[in-house]
């Protein structure tokens, strides 16, 4: 299928690629019902959607509701698969519609959409609580602007309306423009206050809603109740994501690499999620106020010949394995019935496992000192396996691990370098 807001082209294929139907309809009620009956003279049939959590979301959802399976076609797959057809790259809707249902035959690995569950509600929230804090940067950015022409020196960067208040009642001017711009001001101020209200309501809401998830992003250095509920929201199932350097390319903190010949660098990315990479952004921001090991790492990382910025980048790159691993740990002791941990498990035999090791440790009484000191290592956010060192894949979450962005994985130190270990190890 092919979706737009008012109409819907579809065309049918079987396993073979030959062209058994096709259609337009239009995607109110009377032609919705007409595509899905078009649509069940199939008995096995799977529905492909290009963008179904966009454009295509209202028809793939009432779908869904009507027992079809669907699944999302991304549209960087459906516009390739157009340019390598006969028909010379010619984009209609037809033609759309025909290059969806190649991809949907010939890849595997395309995502099952599900029914909307809470973390659209989060979703919407967050974006709800976006737009108000925009609308009031533009409202203190209007105050301020009127302020500096009704008073020398005008009010100070960070404006709250009690402070703008008591401002403007200190101003009397005489002339009418005088008078209107106070008067303007006074409703830009009630405008703020208003605003105001609404942020507060809206941050107490998604606090309860992320708390109620059962999401512990909030402990993380950096992130509030709106950050959290705009990684909830966006990422979904954290499960998609085969690894932390997936995540990160992702959300572009992954560098891409650019070597060529002897040449061996990497470039910053520009792709990716750029809302959850602001997250980020904002979350090292926030760590670089603080005396933290976030602090800590930036501040090594430009003792070893880094920029501020190439620092921040690196910063943002170790973040991003930080909120990784706690989402996981999150949704294995949500499956799992496990408490909350940052060491995260990916099935319930690995929990049995890593329970008996526990065992195991508790009986031996020495320790060796290399094995600790391996289990010890933090990220700047304090949790274990945030190491430097760490591969970064493409922005599609389920591309080959063979597809890296850097030159190689971590390589582990050599075995010749390591004493023999007295307990089994803890991963």
């Amino acid at each position: 299928m092919d979706p737009h807001k008012r109409s819907a082209t579809i065309e049918v294929l079987d396993r073979s690629e030959r062209v058994l139907g096709e259609g337009r309809f239009a995607t109110d009620t009377t032609g919705y019902r007409s595509m899905l009956a078009a649509g069940r003279k199939f008995s096995s049939r799977v529905w492909a959607v290009e963008g179904a959590n966009g454009i295509g979301k209202h028809l793939a959802q009432r779908l869904l509701a009507d027992g079809e399976d669907v699944i999302d076609v991304p549209a960087k797959l459906s516009a390739r698969a157009r340019v390598f057809s006969t028909g010379q790259g010619r984009k209609t809707d037809a033609t759309d519609a025909h290059s969806i249902a190649v991809v949907a035959l010939r890849t595997t690995t395309l995502r099952a959409v599900t029914i909307d569950g809470e973390h659209v509600a989060l979703r919407l929230l967050a974006d709800r609580r976006d737009e108000l804090g925009v609308r009031r940067t533009e409202t203190v950015n209007r105050i301020q602007k009127l302020l500096l022409e009704l008073m020398p020196g005008g009010a100070k960067k960070f404006l709250s309306a009690a402070q703008a208040k008591a401002l403007v009642a200190t101003v009397r001017p005489r002339d009418v423009v005088g008078r209107t711009r106070r008067r303007i001001v006074v409703a830009l101020i009630d405008e703020l206050v208003t605003r105001d209200k609404l942020i507060k309501a809206a941050n107490k809401e998604l606090t309860e809603l992320v708390a109620a998830s059962g999401s512990r992003l909030m402990d993380l250095q950096g992130i509030g109740p709106s950050t959290a509920a705009r990684l909830l929201g966006d990422v979904g199932d954290i499960a998609r994501f085969p690894s932390k350097g997936h995540f990160a390319s992702w959300n572009g903190t992954a560098p891409i690499d650019a070597s060529s010949g002897d040449s061996d660098h990497q470039r910053l990315s520009r792709a990716g999620n750029r809302r959850i990479n602001r997250v980020l952004h904002t979350m090292a921001i926030v760590q670089l106020r603080q005396d933290t090991e976030g602090r800590r790492y930036y501040d090594r990382k430009k003792a070893g010949g880094k920029s501020s910025m190439e620092a921040l980048r690196a910063l943002k790159r170790r973040l991003s394995d930080v909120v990784y691993r706690q989402m996981v740990a999150d949704d294995d002791a949500r499956r799992f019935g496990l408490e909350p941990s940052t060491e995260p498990f990916r099935d319930p035999a690995a929990v049995v496992l890593h329970e008996e090791i526990k065992v195991v440790v508790d009986l031996v009484e020495s320790v060796d000192e290399d094995t600790l000191e391996e289990q010890s290592v933090t990220g700047p956010g304090g949790h274990v396996g945030a190491s430097a060192c760490s591969s970064a894949v493409d922005s599609n979450p389920g591309v080959d691990a063979s597809e890296r962005s850097l030159p190689g994985p971590a390589r582990p130190s050599s075995p010749r370098t390591r004493r023999p270990r007295k307990t089994p190890p803890l991963t």
